[in-house]
């Protein structure tokens, strides 16, 4: 994985640009954001500027005039980060670099940072590193500008140009490499969950920092890290949890979205994210008391959508309603949102209903059955072990009689092979 090198807190300028397409208020909101973000990377917001364009410029993003002005306060406040909120081309990138003379990160960047940090497994390791040569790929170009800058004039674009495309090379090889390691990281994963076939699984998702790791932590004693912070869970955690006596469930804690994600991001966390694509249910958890929780449910469901996954028996669990003073906002949750319930994490508010909201599901969904076949369909006793978890077995002269627990999807393929050897 690229190296993030540790250093003290440093101070940055962040900015945001305001166009016909996003108005003032988002932007704004939009750069608190950024301000979290920055703050988990370990970067301390000394000025958030923002800068009104019909859109963006080509060469400096937020146009000349104004980057000069940036370049003069970082200058003047011995300021040596710039963070942009949102991502930036390489040609912005190369024009900014040259104007400040200091380090610019754009948000995509600024993520990557944070989840390089953050990534304990090898399987997240494999997926920031491949995220992060993705993102670096296209940008290359800027780690060259030293060459013209040595040397100068004549017999520099060869060789600089000639070591360019050395080093896409050596990193197209490596993505390469990294997306066949995920590709096994897969497959392993699929072999472990064919030995969960007497669970339910459910997922759950949400906007980062919206008290996922707080709730799985509730209900099944996990001990995954939650702090207040974003993306402090990266890692994908998978819990048992017994809703009621041998009625059980997993549950597996995911990755926190965010707006702006990068689209190469949600690719490379492929492997992570098939826990949703592989569950029978999505828990979506939302801060209610956060002032943008609409926004953020709409950004989860187009995440969600994308993954292909947005058809999925879902429940919206409204989180932290205990830093909530206007109750009329509970009113308004639970008539504009279907299937949803008002909760509290941290306190243990409403936990009871939930795991009511949860039986109903694992009865609904995941029932046993019995079913008799003759002894010496050996292939067809087999098949119903691997694809079920078989609770009882009797036998009575030429009959076996077995009763297993699956889903009804599984149930109906299982009663189609009894039929078919009949």
């Amino acid at each position: 994985m690229i190296e993030i090198p540790k250093v003290e807190r440093e101070d940055a300028i962040l900015i945001g640009l305001a166009t016909r397409e996003v108005s003032k208020d988002k932007v704004q909101e939009h750069l608190d954001e950024l301000e979290m973000l920055a703050d988990t990377a370990g970067a301390n917001t000394v000025f958030k500027i923002m800068q009104d364009k019909s859109k963006p410029d080509s060469a400096f993003y937020i146009g000349k005039g104004k980057a000069e002005e940036v370049a003069e306060l970082a200058e003047l406040n011995n300021i040596n980060l710039i963070i942009f909120d949102d991502d930036l081309n390489p040609t912005q990138v190369r024009n900014l670099e040259k104007l400040f003379n200091k380090k610019i990160i754009d948000r995509s960047g600024l993520i990557l940072d944070i989840f390089a940090s953050h990534a304990r497994t090898r399987e997240a390791k494999v997926q920031v590193e491949l995220a992060q040569l993705q993102y670096t790929l296209p940008r290359l170009t800027r780690a060259w500008t030293h060459l013209s800058k040595q040397y100068g004039g004549i017999g520099t674009k060869g060789p600089g140009e000639t070591q360019i495309e050395t080093d896409r090379r050596i990193i197209r090889d490596r993505i390469a490499k990294l997306k066949d390691k995920l590709e096994k990281i897969e497959q392993q994963q699929k072999t472990k969950s064919s030995g969960r076939k007497d669970f339910l699984k459910a997922s759950m998702v949400g906007y980062t920092n919206a008290g996922k790791s707080t709730l799985i932590n509730f209900l099944t004693g996990a001990g995954v890290l939650a702090e207040n912070k974003l993306f402090a869970t990266l890692d994908s955690t998978t819990r048992s949890f017994e809703i009621e006596h041998d009625k059980k469930m997993l549950i597996s804690d995911t990755v926190g979205f965010i707006r702006k994600l990068p689209h190469h991001l949600v690719a490379s966390f492929k492997s992570t994210l098939n826990v949703v694509r592989d569950a029978d249910l999505i828990l979506h958890v939302i801060d209610t008391a956060h002032p943008s929780f609409e926004d953020h449910i709409d950004v989860v469901d187009a995440t969600l959508k994308e993954l292909g996954v947005d058809k999925k028996t879902q429940i919206k669990i409204f989180n932290k309603v205990d830093l909530i003073t206007d109750k009329s906002k509970f009113d308004y949750v639970l008539n504009n949102y279907e299937n949803s319930i008002l909760i509290s994490a941290e306190k243990g508010i409403n936990i009871g209903k939930l795991k009511e909201m949860l039986l109903n599901i694992y009865e609904e969904n995941f029932v046993e059955h019995n079913v008799e076949v003759k002894n010496y369909d050996s292939k067809i006793i087999s098949q119903i072990h691997s694809m079920a978890d078989v609770t009882d077995v009797k036998y009575n002269d030429d009959l076996v009689y077995l009763t297993f627990r699956a889903d009804k999807l599984t149930a109906n393929k299982i009663n189609n092979l009894i039929k078919e050897t009949k």
